[in-house]
């Protein structure tokens, strides 16, 4: 066989083949069914890894239930409120005087989504917090009550209970399950906008929660425990980043942010003044450490870091 034929032969060889892969025609989509609007999110196995809305090294868990979508919404029921996660307080700047009473409620702003990191963590209302399960964390509504979250661009709708007090970031409304922003389609990107509407089951007796569709772990909490011991009122300059009027409340909110400033875990404590019970960052030996802890405080909250001296 000459050398010309050869080629001839080899380039029939390759025309062939690329052929056959371009002829194969792609595999039939169902269209959705008749009367179904909102399509269902990707699996949750296919998504990347993706912080929570911004949380530093949160994400999902390594095994979710097989069936995401399958999860019932919360069901609005009337419970009496906490007796003390409706307070008012103040986180990283900020004052906050929560509602105690069930109002119409709309407001449309950015939604994240917290994981891993914060499962089986304890919640304002004691509870444990289960990134399978349908809550949402906000800072006025109502603990417990009732909240439909929607995307408009998607049109997905979902219904969780508050239980938590957050996000305090400035440009977040609120802060959703892990499986709550899956079914609204905001997983994979971290954060979505959204619209909030608060839920009144007034007037009408919802049926108990529906149990979970498939069987997992739930989060434990250990037996209540003890007070922490607070830490004296001593000298020295802080970072002053909230006040509650409760001290469960302050414990929990030093708790979630040592994990946001996991570098800062150590300094941070909760002091009884003035009546309040003071989460802060300190002591710090002089005024230009002090300053330099609240302006990396600032860089990893965007809040306006306060320092004090005592």
């Amino acid at each position: 066989m000459t050398k010309r034929n050869r080629l001839v032969l080899l380039a029939s060889a390759v025309a062939l083949a690329l052929g056959g892969c371009s002829s194969v025609p792609p595999a039939p989509v169902a269209g959705p069914s008749e009367g179904v609007t909102t399509p269902k999110a990707p699996a949750p196995q296919r998504l990347p890894m993706k912080f929570g809305g911004g949380y530093k090294d949160d994400g999902p868990g390594d095994n979710p239930p097989p069936d995401l979508e399958a999860i019932p919404d919360a069901v609005p029921r009337i419970e009496p409120l906490h007796r003390f996660a409706n307070r008012p307080y103040s986180a990283l700047g900020q004052s906050y005087t929560p509602d105690t009473e069930l109002k119409s409620y709309k407001e449309n702003g950015l939604s994240s989504w917290y994981g891993r990191r914060y499962h089986g963590q304890r919640t304002s209302s004691g509870e444990s917090y289960d990134m399978y399960g349908m809550t949402a964390a906000h800072r006025t509504l109502p603990i417990p009550s009732y909240a439909r979250v929607t995307n408009p661009a998607t049109n997905r709708s979902v219904v969780v209970r508050i239980n938590d007090r957050g996000p305090f970031h400035p440009d977040r409304l609120i802060d959703v399950s892990y499986t709550a922003a899956y079914k609204l389609g905001i997983l994979q990107g971290g954060s979505g906008r959204v619209t909030v509407e608060s839920l009144d089951p007034r007037g009408q007796i919802a049926p108990p929660p529906l149990q979970p569709v498939a069987a997992r772990p739930k989060p434990e909490l250990p037996p209540s425990a003890p007070p922490v011991a607070l830490a004296p009122e001593g000298g020295g300059m802080f970072v002053q980043l909230g006040a509650f009027s409760v001290q469960d409340n302050a414990e929990q909110f030093r708790g979630k942010l040592k994990i946001e400033l996991a570098h800062l875990a150590e300094k941070l404590q909760v002091t009884a003044a003035d009546g309040l019970f003071k989460v802060r960052a300190g002591p710090y030996a002089s005024q230009a450490e002090a300053n330099l802890a609240a302006s990396d405080i600032r860089k990893a909250l965007n809040i306006n870091a306060v320092v004090i001296s005592r």
